[in-house]
């Protein structure tokens, strides 16, 4: 990037900033909560602090959710103080698109970031992310591990922070077996270590698999997520003695593969008593390219590229299963570190708290492992509120999507709904968090794509439609799942469903018409050559 681009980019997120503190005043009027820079500055008196806890790939695998597997007692423990959406949906299930979702309040289909390498601030770059809008209202903002997706050609967001973020690893070995690789392709990707000039992904390709799990014993702080929950343990003392109020977000990088996590975490439990996938294959009468075939897995040794995932041994599938599980109670017990800290320090009386799963995982079901496709077990997350005004123990079947959060936050903040200026899909939540049983949406929408294909979907208390049009020829075909009777999704019922699925169509047909899937591509063959 030249430094006149640089110099632009930093001149329209000034204007942005100064529009929205604007704004905020503006909203002081109707809004006697609302607070902003240039107001009388916020105080963690008037206004609650803000700690967003972000988990790389987390389903709800958690007790407190339903899984009679997980060993989740500190997420638990946050559940019983909160209200917990057991009906919400990333509106993208990949890692850097989801994570923008977030930050923005914009779906996918808003802003065409359906990809790793479709950076924020070339697509939108005047929008005023979460927490710039609560910068501008007073409030120090800061990340502390993995908060915006840093890889795969994709960027952080600097100027979303009130100082440098602090990253650690997301791939890490401390094994000898697994240090005996030395650099590896996930590794690279990740921007782990200082990389050729040239594509990343080319680079990554002449290097080795990583192994896909490893269990030393060894401290949880031999890990970048142990790092991480100390980083911000300590953290959370030294903003506690500000007046300022504060909004942290802390990101852990576990149950992502690589599974390497501390050996007493697997010990939690017995490999032989774990479930193993009940459906492996496409649901009956869905298009082919709805589901995955390989993909992030075979990134990893000892995953056999040329086998397919249906036919991987027993075994496997059981480790696997087994490193996932080992990674949620290892996220659980650095999710405990942050509790502990702020109900010593007494900051839990003024704190509101979020924990939020970027997306969900394939398990083998349907024979898919990871995530990046439009099915239940990759969208469906995790999401939990806590804190003052919130109520405690309580659960919500309301439809909720990442973009939620925003404006959600925003309200319980006090600071009023943020405008953009990039578009703020997201329906602000906080009646239901007074009132669980209150409805505001009908529904979730999430999207994937395909080459050439979007697939649009809404999510309903009992139905999931997805449609897929082809971008060329505007052809389209429909999935229906009926999530009561056939919650594997196991059968395509869109042709024998006909009114649902019109009823449902109609969902899709009133939100704003998606952007390109292939908008990376029109984009650079309309930017003038030199």
């Amino acid at each position: 990037m030249s430094d006149q681009n640089t110099a632009k980019q930093r001149l329209r997120a000034l204007l942005s900033t100064c529009l929205l503190i604007g704004l905020a005043a503006c909203n002081t009027a109707t809004q006697p909560d609302a607070t902003a820079e240039g107001d009388a500055p916020a105080t963690a008196q008037n206004h609650p602090n803000v700690l967003l806890i972000l988990v790389d790939d987390l389903k709800p695998a958690i007790h407190a959710f339903g899984d009679p597997v997980a060993v989740t007692p500190n997420i638990d423990q946050l559940a019983a103080r909160g209200t917990r959406f057991d009906l919400a949906f990333a509106n993208q299930a990949v890692c850097a698109p989801s994570r923008i979702n977030l930050m923005t309040g914009a779906r996918s289909t808003s802003t065409g970031i359906y990809d790793f390498g479709q950076n924020l601030r070339e697509y939108m770059p005047d929008a005023v992310t979460l927490p710039q809008y609560f910068k501008a209202a007073g409030y120090t903002a800061e990340s502390i591990g993995k908060t915006f997706h840093v890889g795969h050609n994709t960027v952080g967001d600097p100027q979303s922070w009130s100082r440098p973020a602090y990253k650690d690893h997301v791939i890490e070995y401390v094994s000898a077996e697994g240090k005996a690789v030395g650099k590896t392709r996930e590794a690279a990707l990740f921007n782990e270590f200082e990389i050729p000039k040239g594509d990343v992904w080319d680079y990554a390709r002449t290097l080795k698999r990583g192994i896909a799990w490893e269990s030393p014993d060894v401290p949880d702080e031999a890990y970048g997520d142990g790092r991480v929950a100390a980083k911000a343990v300590a953290r959370l003392g030294e903003l506690g003695e500000s007046k300022q109020p504060f909004f942290l977000a802390v990101g852990f990088a576990r149950p992502h593969l690589p599974f390497s996590v501390p050996k007493r975490y697997w010990d939690l439990y017995d490999r032989a008593k774990l479930p193993l996938p009940q459906f492996e294959r496409m649901p009956e009468g869905a298009p082919a390219y709805a589901g995955k075939v390989g993909g992030e897995i075979n990134a990893y040794a000892p995953i056999d590229e040329k086998t397919r995932e249906a036919n991987y041994p027993e075994a496997l599938k059981r480790t696997l299963i087994h490193g996932y599980y080992a990674g949620v109670s290892f996220t659980d017990a650095n999710v405990g570190k942050l509790m502990a800290a702020l109900d010593r320090s007494g900051l839990s009386k003024n704190t509101i708290v979020v924990l939020w799963g970027d997306h969900g995982y394939h398990l083998g079901d349907h024979a898919i492992w990871t995530k990046h496709t439009n099915y239940e077990q990759a969208t469906r997350l995790p999401l939990l509120f806590a804190g003052p005004g919130i109520g405690a123990g309580k659960a919500t079947r309301q439809p909720a999507e990442t973009v939620d959060i925003y404006p959600t936050l925003a309200s319980l903040a006090g600071l009023g709904r943020p405008s953009g200026p990039q578009p703020i899909d997201g329906t602000d939540m906080t009646p239901v968090l007074h009132d669980p049983a209150k409805r505001l949406r009908g529904y979730a929408y999430h999207a994937f794509n395909r080459p050439n294909r979007l697939g649009q979907a809404v999510r309903t208390e009992r139905y999931r439609l997805v449609r897929w049009t082809h971008e060329g020829t505007g052809e389209r075909a429909y999935e229906l799942y009926d999530m009561v009777r056939d919650p594997g999704e196991t059968r395509n019922i869109a042709a024998e469903q006909p009114r649902v699925r019109a009823e449902l169509d109609a969902l899709i047909e009133r939100e704003p018409k998606p952007k390109s899937v292939n908008l990376r591509e029109q984009r650079a063959r309309a930017k003038p050559t030199s």
